[in-house]
């Protein structure tokens, strides 16, 4: 006697896969994007990484994670462009000035700008935006704890933390992402100029 697939019994459908990511975000500007490809490219070289450097249009800081979903919900949109527009901030500067492998995982680790003391503004920013989410149904979202990081690809090898020439830009406004999941597409939903 073999068991049916319970994938087709009621209460039993299997969930669907993600398709859509939705996350708050700040980008460099396009000379900084630039700047940040060539290191990537320098790196890579230097550390004989296989990984392709991201796009110069996908390098950002995520801000927030706001959940992966299968269809773009539009409940959840509203209340992170809620959650965005109750922010106010001036811009402000941010410094990475050191690269690093995380080793979270044993493959396909992110290979990734960090820094220290040129991100204050960055985290305090970060922790605000956190706040205005604890307002909204989003409110699981906003985590204490952050690391500020700009992912420059993706490799298998780790490479120890180093000093590198520091990239530095003003951030003007920060920005509602939709990623399309396996797709290497960054939709921007609605953007927020900080203003002084």
């Amino acid at each position: 006697c073999t068991m049916p697939d319970q994938s087709f019994l009621p209460g039993f459908e299997a969930a669907p896969r993600p398709t859509d990511r939705l996350f708050f975000a700040i980008y460099p500007d396009a000379t900084t994007a630039a700047q940040i490809a060539a290191l990537a490219q320098q790196l890579r070289t230097q550390h004989g990484l296989q990984g392709r450097p991201l796009k110069p249009e996908r390098f950002h800081i995520t801000l927030h994670h706001l959940g992966d979903y299968a269809g773009l919900p539009q409940d959840l949109v509203a209340a992170a462009s809620m959650a965005g527009a109750s922010v106010a901030a001036a811009p402000f500067d941010v410094t990475f000035d050191r690269a690093a492998s995380f080793t979270s995982t044993p493959r396909n680790r992110p290979f990734v700008l960090r820094g220290d003391g040129g991100l204050a503004a960055l985290v305090a920013f970060q922790q605000s935006l956190g706040e205005a989410l604890k307002k909204t149904v989003l409110g699981r979202w906003a985590k204490p704890g952050f690391t500020p990081h700009v992912t420059l690809l993706y490799d298998d090898r780790s490479v120890p933390e180093q000093a590198v020439p520091p990239v530095a830009w003003t951030a003007h406004e920060f920005v509602l992402v939709h990623s399309l999941i396996g797709q290497t597409l960054h939709v921007p939903l609605a953007r927020w100029p900080l203003k002084g």
